[in-house]
């Protein structure tokens, strides 16, 4: 399809992008979008399995999710991409009839499964969900404007179908209530997108009271979540469509905001950093490719070289079935195929805290590391591929040893974790504290006087050396407590000067001078190990990560310097 072919169809989104010029409009596709439509084409065939057929099922024309659950998010999903490809020239479903047929059956399903509120279920968790409908929405909305546009005989019924499912879900964001902070924006963008084709006061009047919250993103340019791997480009997103939708470029600002900051969350790998997450998301694996969209659109409005750069990166660093989620965006916005301004570098050597989100980034090139603050995990060291993905430290201390800090200061060149302990004992309740009856949930132990109390001081200090880093940790105060620390690495490597310890899966013990961690060319090298005690899983500490794992022991007064390069 040529692009001038595209944007003559009529899709009005395009309306909206007034600062994304087109140039050379008559040339064919870019080769990338074709192979995205194929990616695509190849996937669409994968849900004929889980069709549902039988004639006395109520969702019948609907689809299974992966435990065979008659699901409407699945549903939508099939949807989504069947009306895209059948509205696609490039495409082998193009026009197809048994496609068109399919979409018929299951936008018939789709609305079996909304409520006469015009919500949805999300099954394994929410159930009358507004927020899970504004998420299917991204899906239908596309859907019902390729369908609209191919102007195919024989789809009146799938779109009437979708329109009904559309404005049934607009009824249900008008007045439906939200779990977490992104269901504001999302919520709000698909108010938005509603909007756009039935234009009603309420749907912006709902928008707009959300908005009136504000959108809330810190001075480090982190939103609340800290969601770096799921909400945060969800909220990009959201936000991007709101400031075209509702007319509010001042909304872009936050996505700038967020955008920037998340230039130094890159590991040199490609990889986003996760752990500070406080969603599901935390600890995860994964690469860039969820902000594509948004550094793309933000690149061609603000003719950007750092988000250019963050594009490209993505490109290279991601596969062409990670960015080929984002096709109904360029297929809805061929201002999206413009050819991106020229690059300027992108953040490689720094050293820089975050202190609302908690986080100190380091990097330097191909290695970088990671503090965090109120987290058990508060270290991690990239070098390439090979990944300490954390470091953690205990002691076997009243059963709440397990060492995390609740802030990174900065003294000289040097970060401090610092954390302190009591453990107390009690004495008797004084007469007047005594309940008659003896029961002792009138008598909590708050009031009761603390003796013989035993202390853990904690102290980590982390700077710079040649190619890697210093970790100086020192545990103080009641003596002769056993301590336990962790190197936990990411699995796929093969260790050198450690001794497996046979008694537990995934564990080494290291007592030597010197070690290393080789995945691929990539090498984490670390030392020196120390070895007083095996008592690796020490009572109050955090189970053993189902990872390979380096541990060293002593007791306290404890203090040991280990480098990592």
């Amino acid at each position: 399809m040529k692009r001038r072919a595209f944007i003559n169809s009529g899709l009005t989104s395009l309306c909206v992008l007034p600062m994304l010029s087109f140039t050379s409009l008559e040339n064919e596709n870019p080769a990338w979008l074709i192979e995205w439509i194929k990616i695509h084409d190849k996937a669409l065939p994968n849900f004929k399995s889980n069709k549902i057929t039988h004639s006395s099922n109520k969702y019948v024309g609907g689809y299974f999710d992966g435990d065979e659950i008659p699901s409407p998010h699945s549903t939508a999903g099939f949807i989504a991409k069947a009306s895209m490809l059948f509205a696609c020239e490039e495409s082998d479903f193009y026009n197809s009839k048994d496609v068109l047929k399919d979409i018929e059956a299951a936008s018939k399903a789709l609305l079996k499964f909304q409520h006469s509120d015009g919500t949805i279920d999300l099954l394994s968790t929410n159930f009358h969900s507004t927020p899970d409908t504004a998420f299917v929405l991204e899906n239908i909305i596309p859907s019902y404007k390729f369908l609209l546009k191919s102007k195919v005989k024989g789809s009146e019924n799938a779109i009437e179908n979708l329109k009904s499912f559309i404005k049934n879900a607009g009824e249900a964001l008008i007045v439906g209530g939200v779990h977490t902070p992104n269901h504001r924006w999302v919520v709000s963008a698909a108010l938005t997108k509603v909007n756009e084709l039935f234009p009603d006061q309420r749907y912006l009047d709902r928008a707009d009271q959300w908005l009136a919250e504000h959108i809330d993103i810190d001075p480090d340019g982190q939103f609340t979540e800290k969601s770096t791997n799921s909400y945060s480009p969800i909220v990009d997103r959201a936000l991007i469509d709101m400031a075209i939708g509702l007319n509010k470029p001042e909304l872009y600002d936050a996505v700038r905001k967020n955008l920037a900051m998340s230039l130094f969350y890159i590991h040199p790998n490609g990889e986003v950093v996760t752990e500070a997450s406080n969603r599901q998301d935390r600890g995860s694996i994964d690469f860039m490719y969820k902000y594509y969209y948004c550094y793309r659109y933000m690149a061609l409005l603000d003719n950007s070289g750092e988000m250019a750069a963050a594009c490209r990166l993505i490109e290279k660093t991601c596969t062409p079935q990670q960015l080929a989620g984002y096709l109904t965006n360029f297929l809805e916005n061929p201002a999206l195929l413009k050819d991106l301004p020229a690059s300027k570098a992108l953040p490689t050597s720094y050293a820089k805290a975050f202190p609302y989100s908690g986080v100190v980034r380091i990097r330097r090139g191909v290695w970088d590391c990671t503090l965090l603050s109120e987290n058990a995990a508060w270290l991690t060291f990239h070098n390439g591929n090979a990944v300490l993905q954390a470091m953690r430290i205990s002691g076997s201390f009243f059963g709440k040893g397990q060492f995390q800090t609740e802030k990174i200061e900065q003294i000289g060149d040097t970060w401090v974790l610092s954390k302190s302990l009591e453990g107390p004992y009690y004495q008797p309740h004084e007469k007047d504290k005594i309940s008659p009856d003896g029961d002792l949930s009138k008598m909590p132990r708050s009031l009761r006087k603390k003796s013989e109390i035993q202390t853990l001081q904690t102290t980590v200090k982390v700077k710079e050396i040649y190619a890697g880093i210093e970790v100086e940790i020192e545990m103080s105060g009641t003596d002769n407590v056993p301590v336990s620390m962790e190197l936990i690495f990411r699995a796929g490597g093969t260790f050198a000067g450690v001794n497996e310890y046979t008694k537990r899966e995934n564990a080494y013990l290291f007592s030597g001078q010197k070690a290393s961690y080789t995945v691929g060319k990539d090498v984490i090298s670390f030392g020196p190990g120390r070895i007083e005690h095996k008592g690796v899983q020490l009572r109050g500490a955090l189970p053993a990560m189902e990872a390979p794992t380096v541990y060293l022991t002593g007791t306290t007064p404890f203090k040991h310097t280990l480098n990592l390069s």
